[in-house]
Protein backbone atom coordinates (compact mmCIF):
# COMPACT_ATOMS: atom_id res chain seq x y z
CA UNK A 1 0.00 0.00 0.00
CA UNK A 2 0.97 3.56 -0.61
CA UNK A 3 2.14 5.54 2.82
CA UNK A 4 0.64 8.85 1.60
CA UNK A 5 -2.23 8.42 -1.26
CA UNK A 6 -5.31 9.97 -0.22
CA UNK A 7 -8.62 9.32 -2.60
CA UNK A 8 -10.80 12.61 -2.74
CA UNK A 9 -14.41 12.07 -3.28
CA UNK A 10 -15.86 15.62 -4.57
CA UNK A 11 -18.24 17.08 -6.97
CA UNK A 12 -17.56 20.46 -6.23
CA UNK A 13 -14.45 21.88 -7.67
CA UNK A 14 -13.84 25.06 -5.05
CA UNK A 15 -14.51 22.72 -2.29
CA UNK A 16 -12.24 20.06 -3.75
CA UNK A 17 -9.20 22.31 -5.05
CA UNK A 18 -8.85 23.67 -0.84
CA UNK A 19 -8.81 19.68 0.25
CA UNK A 20 -5.92 19.03 -2.05
CA UNK A 21 -4.12 21.63 -1.38
CA UNK A 22 -4.02 21.11 2.47
CA UNK A 23 -3.49 17.75 1.63
CA UNK A 24 -0.37 18.33 -0.80
CA UNK A 25 0.95 20.93 2.08
CA UNK A 26 0.49 17.83 4.87
CA UNK A 27 3.00 15.71 2.55
CA UNK A 28 0.37 13.07 1.16
CA UNK A 29 -0.47 12.65 -2.70
CA UNK A 30 -3.96 13.17 -3.54
CA UNK A 31 -6.07 12.12 -6.13
CA UNK A 32 -9.45 13.71 -6.70
CA UNK A 33 -12.72 12.04 -8.24
CA UNK A 34 -15.66 13.93 -9.08
CA UNK A 35 -17.42 11.11 -8.52
CA UNK A 36 -17.03 7.38 -7.54
CA UNK A 37 -17.78 6.00 -11.22
CA UNK A 38 -14.44 7.62 -12.47
CA UNK A 39 -12.97 4.56 -10.55
CA UNK A 40 -12.30 1.70 -12.23
CA UNK A 41 -13.65 -0.90 -9.46
CA UNK A 42 -12.21 -3.93 -11.13
CA UNK A 43 -8.80 -3.07 -10.61
CA UNK A 44 -8.50 -0.89 -8.25
CA UNK A 45 -8.38 -2.43 -4.38
CA UNK A 46 -8.63 -0.14 -1.17
CA UNK A 47 -5.54 -0.92 0.36
CA UNK A 48 -4.28 1.21 -2.60
CA UNK A 49 -5.14 4.49 -0.90
CA UNK A 50 -4.14 5.45 2.89
CA UNK A 51 -7.65 7.13 3.79
CA UNK A 52 -10.74 8.30 1.54
CA UNK A 53 -11.89 11.60 2.11
CA UNK A 54 -15.68 11.73 0.82
CA UNK A 55 -17.50 15.30 0.20
CA UNK A 56 -20.08 16.28 -2.53
CA UNK A 57 -21.91 13.25 -4.30
CA UNK A 58 -23.63 13.72 -6.73
CA UNK A 59 -25.09 10.03 -7.46
CA UNK A 60 -25.89 8.52 -4.47
CA UNK A 61 -26.56 5.48 -5.86
CA UNK A 62 -23.15 5.15 -7.07
CA UNK A 63 -21.93 5.72 -4.11
CA UNK A 64 -23.58 2.88 -2.26
CA UNK A 65 -22.26 0.92 -4.10
CA UNK A 66 -19.00 1.74 -4.13
CA UNK A 67 -19.36 1.43 0.14
CA UNK A 68 -20.82 -2.10 -0.70
CA UNK A 69 -17.61 -2.79 -2.66
CA UNK A 70 -15.21 -1.58 0.13
CA UNK A 71 -17.33 -3.57 2.67
CA UNK A 72 -15.92 -6.79 1.14
CA UNK A 73 -12.90 -5.96 2.15
CA UNK A 74 -12.25 -5.98 6.32
CA UNK A 75 -9.16 -4.22 5.91
CA UNK A 76 -10.22 -0.82 3.68
CA UNK A 77 -8.90 2.71 4.47
CA UNK A 78 -10.88 4.96 6.73
CA UNK A 79 -14.01 7.28 5.22
CA UNK A 80 -13.45 10.91 6.51
CA UNK A 81 -16.68 12.31 5.67
CA UNK A 82 -17.56 16.10 5.70
CA UNK A 83 -20.96 16.87 7.21
CA UNK A 84 -23.23 16.91 4.06
CA UNK A 85 -22.88 13.09 4.10
CA UNK A 86 -22.86 12.40 8.40
CA UNK A 87 -26.05 10.84 7.70
CA UNK A 88 -25.46 8.88 4.81
CA UNK A 89 -22.63 7.36 6.31
CA UNK A 90 -24.07 4.45 8.11
CA UNK A 91 -25.87 3.23 4.90
CA UNK A 92 -22.52 2.15 3.44
CA UNK A 93 -21.91 -1.28 4.95
CA UNK A 94 -18.74 -0.62 5.97
CA UNK A 95 -17.75 -0.46 9.54
CA UNK A 96 -18.82 2.41 10.95
CA UNK A 97 -14.94 2.99 13.33
CA UNK A 98 -13.95 3.25 9.95
CA UNK A 99 -16.14 6.16 9.31
CA UNK A 100 -14.47 9.52 10.61
CA UNK A 101 -16.65 13.01 10.62
CA UNK A 102 -14.85 15.95 9.37
CA UNK A 103 -15.65 19.54 9.66
CA UNK A 104 -16.43 21.97 7.21
CA UNK A 105 -14.58 24.64 6.93
CA UNK A 106 -11.91 22.41 7.59
CA UNK A 107 -10.07 22.18 10.88
CA UNK A 108 -6.04 21.40 10.38
CA UNK A 109 -5.20 19.93 13.56
CA UNK A 110 -8.78 17.74 12.91
CA UNK A 111 -7.66 16.74 9.35
CA UNK A 112 -3.93 16.03 10.48
CA UNK A 113 -5.00 13.58 13.38
CA UNK A 114 -7.07 11.92 11.24
CA UNK A 115 -4.82 11.37 8.82
CA UNK A 116 -1.57 10.36 11.02
CA UNK A 117 -4.49 7.80 13.03
CA UNK A 118 -4.96 6.26 9.58
CA UNK A 119 -0.99 6.14 9.33
CA UNK A 120 -0.89 3.84 12.40
CA UNK A 121 -3.93 1.79 11.81
CA UNK A 122 -2.18 0.87 8.00
CA UNK A 123 1.29 0.31 9.56
CA UNK A 124 -0.05 -2.14 11.91
CA UNK A 125 -2.73 -3.71 9.51
CA UNK A 126 0.49 -3.98 6.82
CA UNK A 127 2.47 -5.54 10.08
CA UNK A 128 -0.12 -8.15 10.72
CA UNK A 129 -0.06 -9.61 7.34
CA UNK A 130 3.33 -9.36 5.94
CA UNK A 131 5.60 -9.72 9.20
CA UNK A 132 4.43 -12.91 10.40
CA UNK A 133 5.64 -14.61 6.98
CA UNK A 134 8.87 -13.68 7.15
CA UNK A 135 11.53 -14.61 4.60
CA UNK A 136 10.63 -17.07 2.36
CA UNK A 137 12.30 -20.05 1.13
CA UNK A 138 14.09 -23.44 2.46
CA UNK A 139 17.56 -22.89 1.47
CA UNK A 140 20.30 -22.82 4.09
CA UNK A 141 20.53 -19.05 3.87
CA UNK A 142 17.06 -18.47 4.62
CA UNK A 143 17.32 -20.86 7.33
CA UNK A 144 20.21 -19.13 8.67
CA UNK A 145 18.57 -16.01 8.59
CA UNK A 146 15.31 -17.39 10.58
CA UNK A 147 17.63 -18.73 12.86
CA UNK A 148 19.32 -15.18 13.81
CA UNK A 149 16.14 -13.39 13.75
CA UNK A 150 14.97 -15.72 16.70
CA UNK A 151 17.72 -15.33 18.45
CA UNK A 152 17.76 -11.60 18.61
CA UNK A 153 14.32 -11.28 18.52
CA UNK A 154 13.58 -11.44 22.74
CA UNK A 155 16.06 -8.82 23.33
CA UNK A 156 16.11 -4.82 22.55
CA UNK A 157 19.37 -4.99 21.09
CA UNK A 158 19.81 -2.70 17.98
CA UNK A 159 19.21 -4.37 14.82
CA UNK A 160 21.76 -3.69 11.89
CA UNK A 161 20.50 -5.23 8.47
CA UNK A 162 22.73 -5.40 5.54
CA UNK A 163 21.90 -6.25 2.03
CA UNK A 164 21.36 -5.46 -1.47
CA UNK A 165 18.67 -3.54 -2.54
CA UNK A 166 15.16 -5.58 -2.55
CA UNK A 167 16.71 -8.96 -1.00
CA UNK A 168 13.28 -7.87 1.74
CA UNK A 169 15.63 -6.00 4.55
CA UNK A 170 11.73 -4.38 5.58
CA UNK A 171 10.25 -8.01 5.51
CA UNK A 172 13.03 -9.12 7.99
CA UNK A 173 12.34 -6.24 10.16
CA UNK A 174 9.42 -6.81 10.40
CA UNK A 175 9.69 -10.52 11.13
CA UNK A 176 12.32 -9.53 14.21
CA UNK A 177 8.85 -6.93 15.21
CA UNK A 178 6.63 -9.89 15.31
CA UNK A 179 8.74 -12.19 17.08
CA UNK A 180 9.86 -9.90 19.81
CA UNK A 181 7.63 -8.45 22.85
CA UNK A 182 6.58 -5.20 21.37
CA UNK A 183 4.87 -6.96 18.96
CA UNK A 184 1.62 -5.40 20.14
CA UNK A 185 3.17 -1.94 19.85
CA UNK A 186 3.70 -0.35 16.35
CA UNK A 187 5.67 -0.82 13.88
CA UNK A 188 7.16 2.92 12.00
CA UNK A 189 9.09 2.64 8.77
CA UNK A 190 11.08 5.82 7.53
CA UNK A 191 13.29 5.53 4.87
CA UNK A 192 16.20 7.81 5.11
CA UNK A 193 16.98 8.38 1.72
CA UNK A 194 13.64 9.53 0.59
CA UNK A 195 13.00 12.76 3.23
CA UNK A 196 15.10 15.64 2.31
CA UNK A 197 18.03 16.18 4.82
CA UNK A 198 16.38 19.31 5.60
CA UNK A 199 13.18 18.20 7.13
CA UNK A 200 14.60 15.17 8.50
CA UNK A 201 14.79 16.10 11.66
CA UNK A 202 11.19 16.95 12.04
CA UNK A 203 9.90 13.58 10.32
CA UNK A 204 12.42 11.86 12.98
CA UNK A 205 11.44 14.00 16.43
CA UNK A 206 8.51 15.94 15.18
CA UNK A 207 7.98 19.62 15.72
CA UNK A 208 6.45 22.25 17.58
CA UNK A 209 3.86 25.05 16.08
CA UNK A 210 5.63 27.54 14.09
CA UNK A 211 8.73 26.12 14.69
CA UNK A 212 9.17 26.88 11.39
CA UNK A 213 7.73 28.29 8.09
CA UNK A 214 4.61 26.45 7.04
CA UNK A 215 4.39 24.46 11.27
CA UNK A 216 0.84 25.29 11.30
CA UNK A 217 0.48 22.87 14.20
CA UNK A 218 2.49 20.55 16.95
CA UNK A 219 3.62 17.13 14.96
CA UNK A 220 4.91 13.72 16.18
CA UNK A 221 7.47 11.96 14.73
CA UNK A 222 8.30 8.82 14.00
CA UNK A 223 9.93 7.92 17.31
CA UNK A 224 6.65 9.51 19.33
CA UNK A 225 5.11 7.11 16.46
CA UNK A 226 6.49 4.01 17.30
CA UNK A 227 6.61 4.12 20.91
CA UNK A 228 6.50 1.41 22.59
CA UNK A 229 7.34 -0.62 19.60
CA UNK A 230 9.93 -0.68 16.69
CA UNK A 231 11.34 1.73 14.13
CA UNK A 232 12.69 1.00 11.10
CA UNK A 233 15.51 3.34 9.55
CA UNK A 234 16.04 2.31 6.11
CA UNK A 235 18.66 3.52 3.93
CA UNK A 236 20.53 4.65 7.04
CA UNK A 237 23.36 5.47 5.11
CA UNK A 238 21.75 8.13 3.00
CA UNK A 239 21.17 10.00 5.87
CA UNK A 240 23.39 13.71 6.43
CA UNK A 241 26.26 13.65 9.38
CA UNK A 242 24.60 16.39 11.25
CA UNK A 243 21.75 14.28 11.59
CA UNK A 244 23.96 11.32 12.02
CA UNK A 245 25.08 13.59 15.09
CA UNK A 246 21.46 13.94 16.56
CA UNK A 247 20.64 10.28 15.90
CA UNK A 248 23.74 9.15 17.97
CA UNK A 249 22.24 11.34 21.14
CA UNK A 250 19.07 9.84 21.16
CA UNK A 251 20.38 6.19 20.67
CA UNK A 252 22.70 7.13 23.72
CA UNK A 253 20.09 8.80 25.69
CA UNK A 254 16.87 7.40 24.61
CA UNK A 255 15.22 11.08 24.66
CA UNK A 256 15.12 13.86 22.36
CA UNK A 257 13.50 17.35 22.06
CA UNK A 258 11.21 18.42 18.68
CA UNK A 259 12.10 20.46 16.64
CA UNK A 260 11.44 24.14 17.65
CA UNK A 261 10.93 22.99 21.73
CA UNK A 262 12.26 22.84 24.79
CA UNK A 263 10.39 19.57 26.69
CA UNK A 264 12.63 16.39 27.09
CA UNK A 265 10.33 13.82 26.04
CA UNK A 266 11.87 9.63 26.81
CA UNK A 267 11.34 7.30 24.20
CA UNK A 268 10.94 3.47 24.64
CA UNK A 269 11.69 2.30 20.81
CA UNK A 270 13.59 -0.42 19.88
CA UNK A 271 15.75 0.90 16.68
CA UNK A 272 16.80 -1.64 13.73
CA UNK A 273 18.89 0.15 10.77
CA UNK A 274 19.01 -1.21 7.36
CA UNK A 275 21.44 -0.01 4.37
CA UNK A 276 22.30 -1.71 0.99
CA UNK A 277 25.56 0.26 1.43
CA UNK A 278 28.89 -0.73 2.66
CA UNK A 279 28.84 1.36 5.97
CA UNK A 280 32.75 0.65 6.33
CA UNK A 281 33.76 1.96 3.35
CA UNK A 282 31.70 5.22 3.71
CA UNK A 283 33.17 5.75 6.89
CA UNK A 284 36.46 5.59 5.43
CA UNK A 285 35.16 8.40 3.02
CA UNK A 286 34.14 10.64 5.78
CA UNK A 287 30.18 9.78 4.63
CA UNK A 288 29.76 8.31 7.69
CA UNK A 289 30.20 7.79 11.52
CA UNK A 290 32.16 5.77 13.06
CA UNK A 291 31.02 6.12 16.60
CA UNK A 292 27.05 5.66 14.97
CA UNK A 293 28.34 2.73 13.34
CA UNK A 294 29.30 0.68 16.22
CA UNK A 295 26.17 1.78 17.62
CA UNK A 296 24.27 0.43 15.25
CA UNK A 297 26.40 -2.74 14.77
CA UNK A 298 25.46 -4.52 17.56
CA UNK A 299 24.15 -7.22 15.91
CA UNK A 300 24.41 -7.22 12.00
CA UNK A 301 21.86 -9.35 10.31
CA UNK A 302 23.06 -10.20 6.28
CA UNK A 303 20.68 -10.56 3.81
CA UNK A 304 21.11 -13.20 1.36
CA UNK A 305 20.86 -11.81 -2.50
CA UNK A 306 18.93 -13.81 -4.57
CA UNK A 307 21.24 -15.56 -6.44
CA UNK A 308 22.99 -16.55 -3.57
CA UNK A 309 19.70 -19.01 -2.42
CA UNK A 310 18.25 -19.06 -6.09
CA UNK A 311 16.62 -23.18 -4.93
CA UNK A 312 14.14 -20.29 -3.41
CA UNK A 313 13.25 -19.50 -6.51
CA UNK A 314 10.42 -21.36 -7.22
CA UNK A 315 8.83 -20.97 -3.79
CA UNK A 316 9.48 -17.44 -4.46
CA UNK A 317 7.53 -17.10 -7.97
CA UNK A 318 4.35 -19.32 -6.73
CA UNK A 319 4.32 -17.16 -3.08
CA UNK A 320 4.44 -13.85 -5.31
CA UNK A 321 1.73 -15.34 -8.08
CA UNK A 322 -0.90 -16.68 -4.94
CA UNK A 323 -0.59 -13.07 -3.40
CA UNK A 324 -1.01 -11.24 -6.51
CA UNK A 325 -4.53 -13.97 -6.96
CA UNK A 326 -5.92 -12.90 -3.49
CA UNK A 327 -5.47 -9.23 -4.63
CA UNK A 328 -7.43 -9.48 -7.67
CA UNK A 329 -4.34 -8.58 -9.57
CA UNK A 330 -4.18 -11.85 -12.08
CA UNK A 331 -3.56 -15.46 -11.52
CA UNK A 332 -0.86 -17.51 -13.46
CA UNK A 333 1.52 -20.08 -13.49
CA UNK A 334 4.81 -21.01 -14.71
CA UNK A 335 6.29 -23.87 -16.15
CA UNK A 336 9.53 -25.35 -15.95
CA UNK A 337 11.45 -24.30 -18.47
CA UNK A 338 10.31 -20.73 -17.32
CA UNK A 339 11.12 -21.09 -13.85
CA UNK A 340 15.05 -23.12 -15.41
CA UNK A 341 15.46 -19.53 -17.66
CA UNK A 342 14.54 -17.53 -14.40
CA UNK A 343 16.94 -19.55 -12.49
CA UNK A 344 19.92 -18.75 -15.19
CA UNK A 345 19.48 -15.13 -14.67
CA UNK A 346 21.70 -13.16 -12.00
CA UNK A 347 18.85 -10.75 -10.76
CA UNK A 348 20.46 -7.67 -9.24
CA UNK A 349 16.92 -6.58 -8.53
CA UNK A 350 16.71 -9.04 -6.13
CA UNK A 351 12.92 -10.21 -4.72
CA UNK A 352 11.43 -6.78 -5.44
CA UNK A 353 12.70 -7.20 -9.42
CA UNK A 354 11.31 -10.96 -9.14
CA UNK A 355 7.95 -9.76 -7.67
CA UNK A 356 7.82 -6.84 -10.57
CA UNK A 357 8.35 -9.40 -13.53
CA UNK A 358 5.67 -12.07 -11.76
CA UNK A 359 2.97 -8.95 -11.65
CA UNK A 360 3.98 -8.32 -14.92
CA UNK A 361 3.14 -11.46 -16.10
CA UNK A 362 0.22 -11.91 -14.22
CA UNK A 363 -1.20 -9.12 -16.07
CA UNK A 364 0.00 -10.33 -19.55
CA UNK A 365 -0.92 -13.47 -19.11
CA UNK A 366 -4.48 -13.82 -16.97
CA UNK A 367 -5.04 -17.64 -15.90
CA UNK A 368 -2.46 -18.55 -18.36
CA UNK A 369 0.64 -20.90 -17.91
CA UNK A 370 3.78 -18.84 -18.18
CA UNK A 371 6.45 -20.89 -20.73
CA UNK A 372 10.34 -19.56 -21.12
CA UNK A 373 9.52 -17.73 -24.33
CA UNK A 374 6.93 -15.77 -22.90
CA UNK A 375 9.73 -14.06 -21.04
CA UNK A 376 10.98 -10.65 -21.39
CA UNK A 377 14.37 -11.26 -23.88
CA UNK A 378 16.42 -10.21 -20.84
CA UNK A 379 15.15 -12.84 -18.26
CA UNK A 380 15.73 -15.68 -20.57
CA UNK A 381 19.27 -14.61 -22.46
CA UNK A 382 21.47 -16.33 -20.54
CA UNK A 383 19.79 -19.76 -20.46
CA UNK A 384 18.67 -19.60 -24.20
CA UNK A 385 23.05 -19.23 -24.24
CA UNK A 386 23.54 -22.21 -22.24
CA UNK A 387 21.60 -24.47 -23.85
CA UNK A 388 22.85 -23.37 -27.42
CA UNK A 389 26.36 -23.89 -25.98
CA UNK A 390 25.55 -28.22 -24.62
CA UNK A 391 24.04 -28.05 -28.42
CA UNK A 392 20.09 -28.39 -27.18
CA UNK A 393 16.82 -26.34 -27.73
CA UNK A 394 15.39 -24.60 -25.87
CA UNK A 395 11.60 -26.03 -24.74
CA UNK A 396 9.08 -24.38 -27.17
CA UNK A 397 6.65 -22.21 -25.53
CA UNK A 398 3.54 -24.17 -26.22
CA UNK A 399 2.50 -27.09 -28.49
CA UNK A 400 2.90 -26.82 -32.06
CA UNK A 401 4.62 -23.97 -31.71
CA UNK A 402 8.22 -24.00 -33.27
CA UNK A 403 10.93 -23.63 -30.95
CA UNK A 404 12.70 -19.90 -30.24
CA UNK A 405 15.65 -19.59 -31.75
CA UNK A 406 19.11 -19.83 -29.94
CA UNK A 407 20.08 -16.20 -28.41
CA UNK A 408 23.27 -15.62 -30.98
CA UNK A 409 20.09 -15.27 -33.71
CA UNK A 410 17.91 -13.20 -32.27
CA UNK A 411 17.74 -10.08 -32.88
CA UNK A 412 18.90 -7.32 -29.77
CA UNK A 413 16.02 -6.11 -28.09
CA UNK A 414 15.73 -2.59 -27.01
CA UNK A 415 14.08 -3.09 -23.52
CA UNK A 416 12.86 0.63 -23.30
CA UNK A 417 10.77 -0.26 -26.26
CA UNK A 418 9.70 -3.68 -25.02
CA UNK A 419 8.57 -2.27 -21.60
CA UNK A 420 6.53 0.84 -23.84
CA UNK A 421 4.81 -1.56 -25.91
CA UNK A 422 3.59 -3.60 -22.87
CA UNK A 423 2.47 -0.83 -21.14
CA UNK A 424 0.51 0.40 -24.00
CA UNK A 425 -0.69 -3.20 -24.23
CA UNK A 426 -1.56 -3.31 -20.82
CA UNK A 427 -3.17 0.07 -19.78
CA UNK A 428 -3.91 1.74 -23.15
CA UNK A 429 -1.14 4.34 -23.15
CA UNK A 430 0.37 5.00 -26.32
CA UNK A 431 4.04 3.50 -26.71
CA UNK A 432 6.46 7.04 -27.29
CA UNK A 433 7.40 6.54 -31.10
CA UNK A 434 11.27 7.80 -31.80
CA UNK A 435 10.30 10.76 -33.74
CA UNK A 436 13.14 12.46 -36.67
CA UNK A 437 10.75 14.71 -38.17
CA UNK A 438 7.24 15.83 -37.57
CA UNK A 439 4.98 13.39 -38.28
CA UNK A 440 2.09 14.88 -41.01
CA UNK A 441 -0.95 14.94 -39.08
CA UNK A 442 1.04 16.50 -36.29
CA UNK A 443 1.04 15.95 -32.58
CA UNK A 444 0.85 16.84 -29.20
CA UNK A 445 3.73 18.28 -28.08
CA UNK A 446 2.80 18.60 -24.55
CA UNK A 447 1.76 15.02 -24.32
CA UNK A 448 4.66 13.99 -26.34
CA UNK A 449 7.30 14.92 -23.56
CA UNK A 450 5.56 14.00 -21.37
CA UNK A 451 5.39 10.75 -22.09
CA UNK A 452 9.03 10.72 -22.81
CA UNK A 453 9.76 12.26 -19.30
CA UNK A 454 7.52 9.61 -17.86
CA UNK A 455 9.55 6.32 -19.59
CA UNK A 456 12.94 7.94 -18.43
CA UNK A 457 11.63 8.69 -14.79
CA UNK A 458 10.63 4.95 -14.77
CA UNK A 459 13.92 3.19 -16.03
CA UNK A 460 15.92 5.51 -13.49
CA UNK A 461 13.90 4.48 -10.87
CA UNK A 462 14.20 0.94 -11.59
CA UNK A 463 18.13 1.24 -12.63
CA UNK A 464 18.37 2.81 -9.23
CA UNK A 465 16.69 -0.16 -7.55
CA UNK A 466 13.74 2.00 -6.10
CA UNK A 467 16.45 4.23 -4.53
CA UNK A 468 15.16 7.88 -5.41
CA UNK A 469 18.25 9.78 -4.37
CA UNK A 470 20.37 7.55 -6.99
CA UNK A 471 17.87 7.81 -9.52
CA UNK A 472 17.74 11.93 -9.18
CA UNK A 473 21.72 11.18 -9.43
CA UNK A 474 20.94 9.62 -13.17
CA UNK A 475 18.70 12.25 -14.21
CA UNK A 476 20.84 14.95 -12.79
CA UNK A 477 17.98 16.06 -10.58
CA UNK A 478 17.55 17.32 -7.16
CA UNK A 479 15.98 14.89 -5.28
CA UNK A 480 13.26 16.89 -4.08
CA UNK A 481 12.44 18.02 -7.71
CA UNK A 482 12.30 13.89 -8.67
CA UNK A 483 9.59 13.24 -6.00
CA UNK A 484 7.72 15.90 -7.43
CA UNK A 485 8.02 14.40 -11.25
CA UNK A 486 6.92 11.17 -9.45
CA UNK A 487 4.08 12.71 -7.51
CA UNK A 488 2.89 14.04 -10.81
CA UNK A 489 3.21 10.92 -13.07
CA UNK A 490 1.96 8.53 -10.06
CA UNK A 491 5.11 6.54 -10.11
CA UNK A 492 4.74 4.72 -6.88
CA UNK A 493 8.83 4.36 -5.04
CA UNK A 494 9.77 0.92 -3.77
CA UNK A 495 9.66 1.29 -0.08
CA UNK A 496 8.29 -2.30 0.47
CA UNK A 497 11.12 -4.33 0.71
CA UNK A 498 13.74 -2.27 1.10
Amino acid sequence: MSESRILVVESDDARAERLVALLDFLDFTPKRVGAVDELDLARARPRDWLAIVVGGVEDLGDFRRFGAWLSRFPLHPPLLVLPALHGLAGELGVHPEQVWPLDWPLRHPQLEGHLRRASLQAIRGDGSGSAQAGPEGASEAVRRLRRMIEQVAPFDTTVLILGESGTGKEVAARALHAASARSKGPFVALNCGAVPGELLESELFGHEKGAFTGALTARKGRFEMAEGGTLLLDEIGDMPLPMQVKLLRVLQERCFERVGGTQTIRCNVRVVAATHRNLEEQIARGGFREDLYYRLNVFPIEMPALRERIEDLPALVESIASRLASDGRGEVRFAADALAALAAYPWPGNVRELHNLVERLAVLHPGATVRAADLPQRYRAAWEAGAAGQGASPAPAAAGTPAPAPAAALPALDEAAERAAERAALFGAPAVPALDELPEEGLDLKEHIAAIEEKLLRQALERAGGVVAHAATLLRLRRTTLVEKLRKYGIEREAGEA
